[in-house]
């Protein structure tokens, strides 16, 4: 059987994107590794084993077109509107809360923010579905 390891994301600025996703969700780099023309950064929350990998290319001068195919990363938090709040007061500039509703319940409370190439990440309220 398959186990997801990693989901792979270029980044042009690797400081910029290395403070969002340790600010924004605790991200720690598990590993670096450096070739002539590019990087590869794998970072990880302590709670999963699954990583982030952000690839920089020392040549892309451009911010990468997302094209209509990316949809987005997801993570659960324990408490939804603490986080919204920590992400205004730290400027990441979450999107507005939304309730999710599938046959008149409640089926996701969450926020989107993005990331610095644009990248969109949903913040779920941990529960239900989204344990």
């Amino acid at each position: 059987m398959a186990k997801p390891v990693h989901s792979m994301i270029r980044a042009l600025d690797e400081a910029r994107s290395l403070d969002f996703y340790q600010r924004a969700f605790g991200l720690e780099i598990t590993d670096r590794l450096k070739f002539a023309d590019f990087v590869l950064i794998y970072l990880r929350h302590p709670s999963s084993p699954f990583e982030v990998e952000l690839t920089v290319n020392f040549d892309r001068k451009e911010p990468y077109a997302l094209g209509d195919g990316y949809g987005h990363l997801a993570v659960v938090v324990e408490d939804l509107d603490a986080e919204h709040a920590r992400f205004e007061r730290e400027k990441l500039a979450p999107g507005q809360l939304r309730d999710f509703k599938h046959d008149g319940k409640t089926l996701a409370r969450f926020f989107f923010v993005s990331d610095p190439d644009g990248y969109k990440i949903e913040v779920i309220q941990r529960g239900g579905r989204f344990n």
